[in-house]
């Protein structure tokens, strides 16, 4: 992980319940984004595969080609976002977390 992070900043005896809370809505807010780079992705391959069916011109079915793999990109993307994002989140719950015998 890079050393400039913002996440890095953060350590266990300073987290309070706000910061918690902070931490679950960006940890949900990161499953809200997946879902939608999923659903664009799917959306994309749908409209390809709809436009190659059904183009009566070239250029159409060029259109339809060419949306294939941006959505296989567009996924893609969205999982690595998602990871990457992921492992910060962690990062930070994991350090957040109190030591045994503190309360």
């Amino acid at each position: 992980m890079s050393d400039n992070s913002p996440y890095l900043k953060f350590n266990r005896d300073n987290l309070i319940l706000r910061d918690e809370l902070a931490i679950d809505r960006t940890l949900l807010a990161n499953e809200r984004t997946l879902l939608a780079y999923l659903r664009s992705g799917v959306a994309l391959l749908i409209a390809g595969t709809s436009i190659m069916n059904f183009a009566t011109q070239d250029w159409f079915r060029f259109v339809g080609i060419a949306c294939i793999p941006i959505g296989v990109v567009a996924a893609i993307t969205g999982v690595n976002r998602y990871r990457k994002m992921n492992r910060l989140i962690d990062l930070v719950r994991s350090s957040s977390k109190p030591a045994v015998g503190k309360p």
